[in-house]
């Protein structure tokens, strides 16, 4: 791979924002409102005074969190198609650019975006709720690092499957993850969920986050079985998606689809 080729695929993308006020609402206006949202009503359920539960500390740490893994997806998934939508795909993979050096530069803004949301919400959340996300310290830095890889993993899936059935699949790219949302376990324990449904829970590494998230944030204790866990269910999403992509990627270019993604 070759890092000049990254650079210049990332700071296409970043250039993108610099002069649309939509690009950078999209970063920024649904996790703002779902805070506003969810705070509010961590803020009434904690005046009803639940005993031994903060659930201001629970549903905005949630909060918080789904959204990271939610623009990790976001960004592979929608920078793939504003290169398909600006008719510029076909461009990019007649230069010398790689495909590992696509993937690479996507997961930078991925990386960016995180960034910038999170610390953007953290100072919301501690301005309007009281709520300090780095209370704990730094334990929460590698769930925000298994939520990273399975963003990037579901982006990648997402774009896989565009490439392979068209445009007319691009809703992949911002409803999918809404799917998995019920089995993550993201505002309610996994005991929560009928017992079939928490064996399908289980099988996402995003379940074993939010439930570390919660053993944090109740114990202060780092949960390494968890951590561990979404670790392990990590790579194997990330390997056998990774081969699908790539398979899907030879297939179109056998079929001479490139040209006709639009």
């Amino acid at each position: 791979m070759k890092f000049h080729r990254i650079n210049a695929l990332l700071m296409r993308h970043l250039y993108l924002f610099q002069r649309s006020f939509p690009r950078i609402m999209d970063i920024f206006f649904w996790p703002v409102l779902e805070l506003f949202v969810w705070g509010f009503l961590s803020m009434y359920l904690q005046k009803l005074n639940f005993t031994g539960v903060n659930i201001v500390t629970i549903l905005l740490g949630a909060i918080i969190f789904w959204d990271l893994l939610n623009q990790a997806q976001k960004a592979v998934s929608v920078s793939f198609l504003e290169d398909v939508w600006d008719k510029n795909f076909l461009n990019i993979f007649v230069s010398p650019l790689r495909i590992s050096e696509f993937l690479s530069a996507t997961a930078l803004i991925a990386i960016i975006k995180m960034a910038v949301i999170s610390v953007v919400m953290g100072i919301l959340a501690f301005f309007l709720y009281h709520f300090n996300i780095f209370q704990f310290g730094f334990y929460l830095i590698p769930f925000a690092l298994n939520l990273l890889i399975f963003g990037f993993s579901l982006g990648l899936f997402t774009t896989a499957v565009i490439l392979r059935y068209g445009t007319a699949a691009q809703i992949l790219a911002f409803g999918f993850i809404i799917l998995i949302q019920p089995f993550s376990a993201v505002f309610y324990p996994v005991s929560a969920l009928p017992i079939y449904l928490q064996h399908v829970a289980y099988l996402l590494p995003s379940t074993y986050v939010f439930e570390g998230m919660r053993t944090v944030a109740a114990t202060g204790v780092l949960p390494i079985r968890d951590l561990l866990l979404a670790f392990g269910a990590n790579a194997v999403y990330l390997v056998v998606i990774l081969w699908f992509f790539y398979r899907m990627f030879a297939l179109v270019k056998v079929k001479g689809r490139l040209m006709k993604l639009d």
